[in-house]
């Protein structure tokens, strides 16, 4: 069965809770969209989220904002400006390290684009301290339990399509310290085979050490279709799956969520009316889980789905 399949089954059978569109209060005229997901500092809920103009692309900043009702997220005024896009968050313990895609510009054309990296124990003064690979998004960091981190990678480009036939892979390594994270640690991780079929790209967006020892991936799984009026769209979906970080095997990857289980919306582009941007899960005290993503390069939205890694322990956090 091929993704497209995959994503008429899921949506024929689908079942969450709860469905929102979030609010971003202080950024009138600008979009928020391609948000971390929320954490607690200090007794308060934050996020970082992308902020752009619907008219524009690659001219993005990255914002913090906190909670102040339901769905709804208030600018942090005077907080610190990042030029970024697609923010994520990891906790290394009483570390918080955002990380977020840096594009660069050459005589006013775009270039190329990086993955930056910004730490520190102070929510309003993080520092940048590393930098990834050339073209790489979606690096993504987690704690482990023998104190070491795990990384995430995400080679993509005609080099991995022609050897493996996806049109992106994920990589896995090991680092004993934040001070280890290189570009050229990144870029020689180790690749988990099997993930992605071909044709198909996606990522990790947010990984969870859970108490069987196995790590729990929220991430995205992608392909190209043409709708019956001959548009051509990319559809991105929320997807889940298991990695053993010792046997380095893969399994239960599934599909979480897709465009159809948020509110309608707008999109940034025609082609992008069918996105779903994973930022990663929070858990509820009902022991559901909130799933929250980015929607149509333009909104964030946020469902509730069971818990996509019960069979697989609870999630710990490591101090």
């Amino acid at each position: 069965m091929n993704l497209h399949q995959q994503k008429k089954e899921f949506e024929a059978t689908k079942t969450f809770y709860e469905s929102a569109t979030l609010s971003f209060k202080n950024v009138d005229g600008f979009d928020v969209y391609n948000i971390s997901i929320p954490f607690e500092r200090e007794g308060k809920r934050y996020l970082f989220g992308r902020v752009e103009r619907r008219e524009e692309w690659a001219r993005s900043w990255v914002r913090l904002f906190e909670e102040t009702g339901q769905d709804e997220w208030t600018l942090v005024e005077n907080s610190m400006i990042y030029t970024l896009e697609d923010p994520y968050i990891t906790e290394i313990g009483d570390e918080l390290v955002l990380g977020g895609t840096h594009v660069q510009y050459q005589s006013g054309k775009y270039s190329t684009y990086f993955g930056y990296f910004y730490r520190g124990t102070d929510l309003h003064d993080l520092y940048y301290f590393t930098t990834g690979p050339n073209k790489m998004k979606d690096i993504r960091l987690v704690a482990l339990a023998n104190g070491r981190i795990g990384v995430f990678s995400r080679p993509r480009g005609h080099e991995v399509k022609g050897q493996y036939g996806s049109e992106s892979m994920i990589g896995f390594t090991v680092i004993d310290k934040l001070e280890d994270l290189t570009a050229e640690v990144i870029e020689n991780a180790p690749y988990i085979h099997g993930i992605f079929g071909a044709g198909e790209w996606g990522g990790v967006n947010q990984a969870y050490l859970l108490s069987s020892g196995n790590i729990g991936i929220i991430g995205h799984i992608c392909y190209s279709h043409q709708e019956e009026n001959g548009q051509d769209i990319k559809v991105y979906m929320n997807m889940s799956f298991i990695f053993d970080p010792v046997t380095r095997e893969s399994h239960d990857l599934h599909l979480i969520g897709s465009r159809s289980c948020y509110p309608p919306g707008p999109a940034k582009a025609p082609y992008l009316t069918d996105c779903v941007f994973s930022a990663g899960i929070v858990m509820r005290e009902d022991g559901k889980a909130d799933l929250y993503s980015g929607v149509g390069d333009c909104q964030a939205g946020r469902i509730t789905i069971d818990y996509p890694f019960a069979s697989y322990g609870s999630i710990v956090k490591i101090d």
